[in-house]
């Protein structure tokens, strides 16, 4: 028997076991295999698959394999539930999450145990952060239940939401997706990861529990062979993805054209930014919960480390101290620190990316202790030397692996941080405020931490730029991606589209004198002759010639794209300057309205009247951004622990808008103009078959003090121009209002980058589209949280 003096002395850890026996318990009950949960019942089992112990590697479960047949009925009970379950009062839909979460927090044990089991993470981090915050979720959307008639005016929920969910936070990632989707009134299909279902079916039985109106939440398990059944179910209006970024940009290209609304959680290599003012004790700490916690295997995890050259090798020293005192072993026990892998074919990958950076030079050290005979453990690694070009600073390694490099100057920093193709999450540790907030401010991600590392909340929002996603998980923005803006009222006369006729040359003046009346294309602030050299026709409806306009390529977007590029200074601006330019647009574009008025009829055949009415709702909308300009503020997230978190709404970039044929005025202005209020710069690609109201606008940018490159405007057919700006990798979101097919085509093609994209059918009432869904799709949130206090 150890004595107490032995113990003294080594400072050994004793064991400190969870007991598993009421879990063992349940998967008992169910050892007949699980079905799927679909109207409010468990369904027989099917044909079974092993779920398996990663840290053992023993089957603990059998579950079934989600078929067509049994997506298409739990969407068919999703579809008929909907009609009742958004009917209930906001209060009412309110007190059933408020009970889920309270039989979430009565069953907080067998929860944590069965995460635990079932994927392998330390007891400490599923009892103590993952299943506190699924109730957090719950309780925090019953809330918004009760306000979004006050908070939404006029929103109405998405519909039937088919949701999938990724093995790292099984249960957190249902609580994520789940809880705003019923607080909006939304009906829901989730299919949990093949790897780790469990703690998704004991929600199931929650759901049976609290009395959950059946079909409101259905639950079926199986491969991705069941997720693409999801994602490809034609009654299904949204679909909720968290996973990599491969299978995102499968899911972007299965959904282009069909209307469904989309929301990416998707992978990241998130910096870790170390300066040499740091209290590099705390950075150390912070650095165990950036890429040890979950061993490793967050989509946020900080992965890169970036430290000041000068502390460079005192950073090292000290973290290598730490991982000595890192305990790997039983993640029911409560004593370890980092538990196993996922699955087998997940250790398999984090063993070969780390072969291959030390083929490329890198230097790899890994943690002393010992490894358990059985199961899938790998150690917590840090990899020096590492280059900025190497595997391990691109790839998203998902395990216990930090990749290290250097850097001289905080622009330098900035530079390393922004190298990659993600953007979901960073963290920066300096004493000085003033560095954290510029560098913070320059990093494209979704969240940044200072001084801090992979904090949550329900209210404050996660998600990220470029490769990473879009779209929004928690707090305000969060629950927007459940709800639908109130509509604008559709014409229903077909717009009137005039065909592109390539013709060189001149086009006859209203008089009948030859002059030329080409309208070139307008790119970094100067007019410039189209590259093809080549011009086409404008026709009024009768089919006489008012103008030539140039007919953009593919090197024009091109240009464009880099001159927009360039005008980055003005996201830069303060919203007071932007507003200032607006403002002058608008004065000028009514000093010059009978002007614009007369273009138009020329161009669309319309009378006096109308086309002046047409000018000013475009007068109008200019000063209505341009006073929202400085007004569509951020937010400070009320989260639960000490920190400030601000919620900054930031510019995309580089925006694509292709307008619609018809309203070719407001229309274009409708567009552009929420875009570059938000601090965007804009290519352009106006009404196709009435482009001369927008290449006159040129004139006005000219005259309002615009800085070049805001607002590009390339004419020409507009599939053409759309798919180009969709495929080019330097634009960041795209708008699109054409016919179906034309949105389905920028969609697949935009998953090339995962841009955000907003597709709108023609035709539209465009007097009543403004407001603040523009602005909010204008924009990508970035969630800063800043500690306070001591």
């Amino acid at each position: 028997m150890t004595a107490v003096r032995d113990i003294l002395r080594t400072m050994d850890y004793g064991l400190a076991p969870e007991s598993d026996e009421h879990a063992r318990a349940w998967l008992a009950a169910h050892s007949a295999g699980f079905g799927h949960f679909i109207a409010g019942a468990f369904t027989p089992p099917g044909q079974l698959f092993d779920v398996f112990n990663p840290a053992r590697g023993e089957r603990i479960a059998r579950v079934s394999q989600g078929t067509e047949a049994d997506v298409a009925a739990a969407v068919a009970a999703a579809r008929k539930a909907l009609k009742s379950w958004s009917a209930l009062s906001g209060d009412a839909r309110a007190r059933w999450l408020y009970a889920l979460a309270r039989h979430i927090q009565k069953r907080e044990r067998l929860l944590a145990v069965l995460e635990s089991l079932d994927n392998g993470k330390p007891i400490r981090e599923s009892r103590d952060v993952d299943v506190p915050l699924v109730a957090r979720h719950f309780y925090h959307h019953a809330g918004w239940a009760s306000l979004i008639a006050d908070e939404f005016p006029g929103h109405r929920p998405v519909g039937v939401c088919g949701q999938i969910i990724p093995w790292n936070f099984p249960l957190l990632m249902l609580a994520w997706k789940i809880a705003p989707a019923l607080a909006a009134g939304n009906t829901v299909v989730l299919k949990p990861a093949e790897f780790t279902p469990l703690t998704a079916l004991a929600f199931a039985e929650i759901c049976v529990e609290v009395g959950l109106p059946p079909g409101v939440v259905n639950i079926v398990t199986g491969d991705g062979a069941t997720g693409a059944a999801l994602v490809e179910s034609d009654d299904v209006d949204k679909i909720a993805f968290t996973g990599s970024t491969e299978v995102g940009r499968a899911i972007r290209q299965a959904t282009a054209g069909t209307g469904k609304k989309l929301s990416l959680e998707l992978g990241g290599k998130s910096p870790f930014v170390v300066f040499e003012d740091s209290d590099l004790d705390s950075a150390v700490e912070g650095v165990v919960d950036a890429i040890w916690f979950n061993q490793g295997q967050v989509c946020c995890a900080g992965s890169r480390l970036l430290v000041a050259e000068s502390i460079a090798e005192r950073m090292y020293a000290k973290l290598r101290a730490r991982m000595e005192t890192l305990r790997i072993g039983d993640p029911l026990d409560k004593s370890i620190d980092v538990g196993a892998i996922v699955a087998p074919v997940q250790l398999e990958r984090i063993k070969r990316l780390v072969e291959a950076g030390e083929r490329e030079g890198a230097k790899v050290w890994r943690a002393p202790g010992p490894l358990p005979e059985r199961g899938c453990f790998y150690p917590p690694t840090l990899v020096t030397e590492v280059e900025p070009a190497s595997i391990l600073a691109r790839e998203e390694i998902f395990g216990p692996v930090l990749a290290a490099m250097t850097f001289r100057t905080p622009d330098e920093a900035v530079a390393l941080a922004n190298n990659t193709r993600y953007g979901l999450a960073a963290s920066v540790w300096t004493e000085n405020v003033n560095r954290a907030f510029e560098v913070a401010a320059k990093i494209k991600a979704g969240v940044v931490w200072i001084n801090s590392t992979n904090l949550f909340d329900a209210a404050s929002g996660f998600g990220g730029y470029r490769e990473s996603g879009f779209g929004r998980e928690g707090g305000r923005e969060g629950l927007a991606e459940y709800l639908e803006a109130p509509a604008a009222a559709t014409k229903s006369a077909k717009a009137v589209k005039a065909p592109l006729n390539a013709l060189p040359g001149r086009a006859p003046a209203p008089d009948g004198d030859s002059i030329d009346r080409t309208a070139k294309l307008y790119i970094g602030g100067k007019q410039a002759r189209p590259d093809s050299g080549s011009c086409y026709s404008v026709l009024d409806p009768e089919g006489k010639v008012v103008g030539l306009a140039g007919l953009g390529n593919r090197k024009d977007i091109r240009n464009a794209v880099e001159a927009a590029a360039k005008a980055s200074s003005w996201g830069a601006a303060t919203a007071h300057n932007r507003a200032q330019v607006l403002y002058y647009l608008a004065e000028n574009l009514e000093s010059r309205s009978e002007e614009f008025a007369a273009r138009l009829g020329a161009q669309t055949g319309a009378g006096a009247r109308e086309a002046r009415a047409e000018v000013e709702t475009a007068v109008r909308r200019a000063f209505y951004y341009a006073g929202f300009a400085d007004k569509f503020d951020g937010a400070v997230h009320a989260t639960k622990t000490r920190f400030v978190t601000l919620a900054m709404n930031e510019p995309w970039g580089v925006m694509g808008i292709v307008c619609p044929d018809e309203a070719p005025l407001i229309g274009f202005v409708s567009l552009v103009l929420p875009a570059i209020a938000m601090g965007n710069a804009v290519v352009v690609v106006p009404s196709a078959s009435h482009p001369l109201s927008a290449t006159d606008f040129y004139s006005l940018l000219d005259t309002s003090d615009a800085p070049a490159g805001v607002v590009n405007i390339v004419t020409g057919e507009a599939a053409a121009l759309a798919k180009t700006l969709a495929e080019h990798d330097g634009v960041d979101a795209l708008w699109c209002v054409g016919p179906r097919e034309l949105s389905k085509a920028i969609e697949a093609a935009s998953a090339a980058n995962l841009k955000a994209t907003w597709t709108r059918l023609p035709p539209r009432d465009w007097a009543d589209e403004q407001g603040r869904d523009y602005l909010r799709r204008a924009t990508q949130v970035k969630n800063i949280w800043t500690p306070y206090g001591e």
